[in-house]
C-alpha cells in the first residue's frame, strides 16, 4: 500500500475527494491516500510542497503557477475545477466603503503573502487601476482571520471565495461592495516533482480514480440528494448551493495542455500576477 498525502482547502469543492476517500476507491487500488486540510488556503500549500510534507495540491491555478516560477519544484498535472473562481470583495458591515474604487489606500487583508487572496486582491487593484506599488497587505493566516481583521478593524477588505463567504454576508459581518471572477480554470491538480519521478504509476491511478469519482457531478443539479449533501456538509443554504452548481464544472481530463498554460500565463502577465510567462514545460507534466 502507497501512502501519498493530499492537500486542499476545506470548501465544497472538494467534495467528492473527501467521498472517494470515505469510500475506499484509492485503497482499491493499493494507495492510502491522506488528506491534509489548508485553512490558510493556496499559500500554505505552497509552503508545503516546497517542504515536502504534502505529495499534491488541490490548489488555485494562479498561485501554483506564480510559485512554480518562483522556484517550487512542483508540476501541474491536470485540470480539477474548469470554471473560473468567483471572490467576493468584502468589507465590515458597517465600512465606511461602499464602492471598490474607494479601496486604492485601504488595507488589505490576505491569508499569506502568495495566496489567492493576495494574487486576487492584485488582480483587482490592476483592473480598477490603483497604483500597484502602494498596496497594503494585513496577514490574517486564514478566513476566520480575515472575519478577526476586519471585524476589529485592523484591515479594510478581504478576498475570499463568494459562497464560502456568504453566510458571513447574511449574518451581516462581513458586506459584500463587488465580486472578481478569474479568467481562468480555478483549480489545478499540482505534485511534487520528486513523487512525480518516483511515484509516476501511482499519481496517474489517483487521477483516474478522482475523474470516475467526478462522473455524478456532471450534472449534479440532477440529484437532489447531491444538493442536499453539499448544503449539510458545508453548512450552505440549499439555495445557495444550487447557485453554486449552476456555475461550476469539474473537469475529468486528463492532462492540462500546452496552449492552455500559455493563455493563462498571458493573462496572468496583463495583470501583473507574474511578471514573465516560462515555457510551459516548466509547469506542468503528463502523467499518461
Amino acid at each position: 500500500m502507497q501512502t501519498i498525502t493530499i492537500g486542499g482547502v476545506p470548501e465544497h469543492f472538494n467534495l467528492p475527494w473527501h467521498l472517494a476517500i470515505e469510500k475506499g476507491q484509492f485503497k482499491k487500488k493499493g494507495i492510502e491516500l491522506r488528506w491534509k486540510e489548508f485553512y490558510g488556503g493556496t499559500g500554505a500549500m505552497c509552503t508545503a510542497l516546497r517542504e515536502g510534507s504534502i505529495d499534491i495540491a488541490i490548489i488555485l491555478t494562479e498561485g501554483i503557477i506564480k510559485d512554480i516560477i518562483n522556484g517550487n519544484q512542483s508540476k501541474i498535472v491536470k485540470v480539477y475545477v474548469q470554471s473560473p473562481l468567483r471572490w467576493g470583495i468584502h468589507v465590515a458591515a458597517n465600512s465606511k466603503f461602499t464602492k471598490v474604487r474607494e479601496l486604492e489606500n485601504a488595507r488589505i487583508a490576505i491569508s499569506r503573502y502568495g495566496s489567492g487572496s493576495q494574487l486576487m486582491a492584485k488582480v483587482n487593484a490592476h483592473t480598477q487601476g490603483f497604483n500597484m506599488d502602494t498596496l497594503r497587505y494585513e496577514i490574517v493566516k486564514d478566513l476566520h482571520g480575515g472575519v478577526a481583521a476586519l471585524t476589529q478593524g485592523t484591515a479594510d477588505y478581504f478576498l475570499w471565495e463568494y459562497f464560502t463567504t456568504k453566510p458571513y454576508v447574511d449574518n451581516g459581518i462581513f458586506r459584500r461592495i463587488d465580486t472578481v471572477t478569474t479568467p481562468w480554470p480555478c483549480f489545478v491538480m499540482a505534485v511534487r516533482d520528486d513523487v512525480l519521478l518516483t511515484q509516476k504509476d501511482a499519481i496517474a491511478t489517483i487521477i483516474k480514480v478522482i475523474n470516475k469519482q467526478l462522473a455524478p457531478f456532471k450534472n449534479p443539479l440532477e440529484n437532489k440528494d447531491l444538493v442536499e449533501l453539499f448544503a449539510n456538509r458545508y453548512q450552505q443554504k440549499t439555495e445557495d448551493v444550487i447557485a453554486w452548481l449552476s456555475i461550476t464544472q469539474w473537469n475529468t481530463q486528463k492532462a492540462i495542455s500546452k496552449k492552455l498554460i500559455n493563455n493563462i500565463q498571458n493573462k496572468l502577465v496583463q495583470l501583473n500576477v507574474i511578471e514573465h510567462t516560462v515555457h510551459p514545460n516548466q509547469l506542468i507534466k503528463k502523467v499518461f
